[in-house]
């Protein structure tokens, strides 16, 4: 059976959040939409005007006419050579103070959309789980080597798997907020060891739950 207009519209649409990992709910509040807006857009059962694909292509990173309009339709339209449309990877992600970082569990993401005053992209494909913390501190400040000073926003997955020498956050269960330190393990033991030198070497065992793994960063020059 063939599809009508508002289906294949919803199919792209469906396409393109799938392509940027995050789901229906999520891009309803990112648009400021209720939950069931995205599945019935998706659905076909509902026609996405103009004004909806200019929001819905903001959230995705993508162009509106790539929503409302096929590969065929965008050539007739421009009278051009064929184009190959594809969906971006860049996707947007919270800022999270340490303290929410913290109270990340694998049940519950610590905040709402209202709570978040800052978002950042990323161009790394990460899972729709991840956040953006803000390094405090000097303790990650090295003099030689792989340096990550104040300030610098780094991006953690919640879902990467972490292994020895992983730039990781991680909470103690004695302490509120989360810390970002490099994991080693080695000989059997695990530690939370910074890369400033001049700051001591954690021993970790049950005491410690490992929220993310840091897969991007961003620092301003200015």
């Amino acid at each position: 059976m063939s599809m009508n207009k508002k289906q294949e519209v919803g199919l792209r649409l469906k396409q393109f959040r799938e392509s940027v990992g995050i789901s229906q709910k999520t891009l309803a509040e990112r648009c400021g939409w209720g939950a069931s807006r995205i599945g019935n857009y998706e659905a076909g059962v509902r026609s996405i005007n103009l004004d909806d694909a200019e929001i819905l292509a903001k959230n995705l990173h993508i162009q509106p006419y790539q929503i409302m309009f096929d590969e065929n339709e965008i050539r007739a339209q421009r009278n051009i050579e064929p184009i190959e449309v594809q969906p971006t990877y860049q996707n947007n992600f919270p800022v999270l103070s340490a303290v929410q970082a913290g109270q990340w569990t694998e049940a519950c993401e610590p905040y709402t959309l209202g709570d978040i005053e800052e978002w950042h992209e990323t161009t790394v494909r990460t899972s729709p789980r991840s956040f953006w913390l803000r390094v405090q501190g000097e303790s990650m400040t090295s003099p030689i080597g792989l340096s990550i000073p104040e300030g610098t926003l780094v991006l953690i997955d919640t879902e990467k798997t972490y292994e020895n020498k992983s730039l990781v956050v991680a909470k103690l269960t004695d302490v509120n907020e989360a810390t970002f330190k490099q994991y080693i393990s080695d000989s059997g033991r695990t530690f939370l060891k910074p890369l400033n030198p001049n700051y001591p070497i954690l021993s970790i065992n049950e005491n410690c739950r490992i929220i993310g793994v840091a897969v991007d960063a961003k620092l301003k020059l200015t």
